[in-house]
């Protein structure tokens, strides 16, 4: 693995994040949501308020993966956790624990930054990741349903008042 690195994406990589996301989106069937662009991810990635962070594998110097996450806290802990929004390795790469290596770098990290817990979903069709992660001892959380307010149904509560107000 001498020929593998993870390094933390810089601003020249936006076209290599978005064409990760991308990827990924198609191998998850959503390509038809991405709207993310490269002018985008530089403001909200590398802007004066940065909300996420990403981390590119290499392998024989070509970006092969991607890791994007951000920090989000847990109260009953007490402590920050990293949320793991995408991770990703191009299809001709996977099998070679490139995945795997940017799993353990987060993870690294967190402990790095004192971090209580590093969770992220996966979608329940997506059987070969489940196993994946379930191989490094990540289990899923059966007990929670995750909700998202997204388009009009966001902007119509943010239009809402509350009465006293």
């Amino acid at each position: 693995m001498s020929e593998f690195e993870i390094k933390a994406a810089t601003i020249t990589d936006v076209p290599v994040i978005l064409s990760f996301i991308k990827k990924l989106a198609e191998y998850e069937k959503l390509a038809h949501l991405v709207a993310a662009t490269e002018d985008g991810l530089r403001e909200v990635l590398f802007g004066q308020r940065q909300y996420a962070e990403t981390v590119i594998a290499y392998y024989q110097n070509e970006p092969v993966g991607f890791a994007l996450f951000f920090h989000n806290f847990s109260t009953f802990l007490g402590k920050p956790g990293i949320y793991l929004e995408d991770l990703f390795v191009d299809v001709e790469h996977r099998g070679k624990g490139f995945g795997k290596a940017l799993l353990i770098h987060l993870a690294k990290l967190a402990q790095e930054r004192n971090c209580g817990r590093l969770e992220w979903s996966v979608l329940n069709w997506n059987q070969p990741s489940i196993d994946f992660y379930e191989s490094l001892g990540a289990r899923p959380l059966n007990e929670w349903t995750v909700y998202r307010l997204t388009g009009e149904a966001l902007e119509q509560l943010a239009r809402e008042n509350f009465a006293n107000e």
